[in-house]
């Protein structure tokens, strides 16, 4: 599937995404955190990351991010599968060097974890700016791919005496677990927010 709205509302919905590439032929997948702008996603993380400086450098990247909603139980091991919402992105991502498109990037990340968030805390000090690096990649050449719903059994295992049908599969926030310094008074953060 190549509609942008719903390869939007996957991204959006996932927290990680998986970067694939090769450096002198040899391939690695980094997981990584990420956040959407537009028609962009920003990757994040340290200065020194060779990732990232390889990245920056022109490479050609393929980043995925998969969502599991349901274990699909079949009455035939050939016939299980996984409910799922998926993401592939490919391309080659570029070095953001503009201080406010770098700046509205954190911000995008910030709120991507918990929506609302970079309003509440410490903006990037200078120092913090120039240890992060941040990668822009373009959804030009995206797709996503979706399956859902029950077992699809051929009509002969039917009878079987097995169960069969989906169990879902959720991401469930526990409650919040301060650390030692919070103030006195501060309150927990509202764990609606997380909800997706």
């Amino acid at each position: 599937m190549y509609d942008a709205e719903r390869i939007h509302a996957i991204l959006d919905a996932a927290y990680v995404c998986h970067v694939g590439f090769a450096i002198d032929g040899q391939p690695y997948v980094i997981p990584t955190a990420f956040g959407r702008v537009g028609n962009l996603v920003f990757i994040h993380g340290s200065a020194a990351s060779r990732m990232l400086r390889s990245l920056a450098q022109g490479v050609a990247v393929c980043v995925t991010m998969t969502l599991i909603d349901g274990l699909v139980l079949a009455r035939s091991a050939f016939r299980h599968s996984m409910n799922y919402r998926s993401v592939v992105i490919l391309g080659t991502a570029r070095l953001v060097t503009d201080p406010s498109e770098k700046l509205e990037a954190l911000r995008c990340f910030t709120n991507h974890v918990v929506p609302g968030r970079w309003e509440e805390v410490r903006q990037p000090n200078h120092k913090e700016m120039l240890s992060t690096s941040v990668l822009a990649l373009p959804l030009d050449e995206a797709s996503a791919k979706v399956r859902s719903g029950p077992p699809l059994d051929i009509e002969d295992d039917w009878s079987l005496p097995v169960w069969a049908g989906v169990v879902p599969v959720q991401t469930q926030f526990g409650e919040p677990i301060p650390d030692s310094h919070v103030s006195p008074g501060v309150p927990v953060v509202d764990k609606s927010r997380f909800t997706r």
